[in-house]
């Protein structure tokens, strides 16, 4: 028999609506499954485990992360996939950095949730849930996915694109894992497997990160503001990795950069990768220390520097891991 853990964190997936203020009101999690009659006609045994408190995903931070951690942690042994129902507003960034806390991770972690509660009528609840424990329980999952509307997605390269329709995720960059509709079509040769088989929880976290967004017009006093907040800055780009080239621009990120502050260049756009220097614009960030995320996710290199952090001594050692894919996050 093969032995599957729910984990449900919160978020829409687990709430029905209140009869008397038309408000969405979280189910009791062991009735949860009771909504799902489809269960019980699998082989599986299907487990149950929660957050200590149940939360908004609007909530979650990197504490919630090393809890979820820890439930897989003590039930890694005897669970063969684990299912975490999760809020959809920050599930990308969940399943970032939840790829990068597992390491050698050699079972499938799945991502899912839905846009309408499970006891609601046109709920896309009970299909996301059933088809992710089939998945989970296949034996060909061995990474941190998404699953969401007939696609099994890389958790790493994942970003929530849409509030109102039921395709709420994609993956810009990089194909689907599986392709849901008769069959589960497995895209083999794209799924990730790590060389480490032994299962190791990275539980230092650091929220030490900032994005800067860069628009037409933004103030010098902003940049500063931000580029000086934090050691860890996330730069959102124009295009193909282009920002203005000001010279009070310029300067604040090379002041930045001369104290240390690790300076990181995504593109505002989904689909591409940032190819800093391609424009003459640009040009001068590679020489003054801007690193190029290339294609990962601005969910992605948020929730990697948070783990190299405290986990890297020095800068240029944090520049060779971050340039480096560890989960299958950026391509090579």
């Amino acid at each position: 028999m093969t032995n599957i853990l729910l984990i449900y964190t919160g978020g829409t997936i687990g709430m029905r609506t209140n009869d008397q203020s038309s408000s969405l009101n979280t189910v009791n999690f062991d009735k949860l499954t009771s909504f799902i009659p489809e269960l019980k006609k699998t082989n599986l045994i299907i487990h149950h485990a929660s957050l200590k408190k149940i939360i908004d995903s609007s909530n979650m931070n990197p504490k919630y992360w090393l809890e979820i951690a820890d439930i897989i942690k003590h039930n890694y042994k005897k669970i063969d996939g684990f299912v975490i129902l999760h809020g959809t507003d920050t599930m990308a960034y969940s399943a970032s950095a939840m790829s990068f806390i597992l390491e050698g991770l050699q079972k499938p972690v799945i991502f899912t949730g839905s846009q309408i509660p499970i006891g609601a009528r046109r709920t896309d609840a009970i299909e996301n849930l059933v088809t992710s424990i089939e998945i989970a329980s296949s034996g060909k999952i061995k990474e941190v996915c998404v699953y969401f509307e007939n696609k099994l997605l890389r958790g790493n390269r994942t970003v929530k694109i849409n509030s109102e329709q039921f395709e709420a995720f994609i993956s810009p960059n990089y194909p689907s894992l599986a392709d849901v509709g008769i069959n589960i079509k497995y895209n083999l040769s794209k799924l990730y497997k790590s060389t480490k088989k032994s299962l190791k929880i990275n539980s230092s976290i650091s929220s030490d990160v900032a994005i800067l967004k860069i628009f037409p017009g933004i103030s010098e006093k902003v940049v500063k503001s931000i580029l000086h907040s934090s050691k860890n800055i996330v730069l959102e780009t124009f295009g193909a990795g282009n920002v203005t080239d000001k010279p009070w621009f310029i300067k604040q990120l090379q002041d930045a950069i001369k104290k240390q502050v690790f300076i990181v260049n995504c593109s505002q756009c989904l689909i591409g990768e940032v190819s800093q220097g391609k424009y003459e614009v640009s040009a001068y960030l590679n020489k003054i220390g801007v690193v190029s995320a290339r294609d990962m996710t601005t969910e992605s290199a948020i929730t990697k520097l948070m783990f190299l952090d405290d986990m890297c001594n020095t800068y240029e050692e944090k520049k060779s891991l971050f340039i480096k894919s560890l989960r299958g996050e950026i391509s090579n």
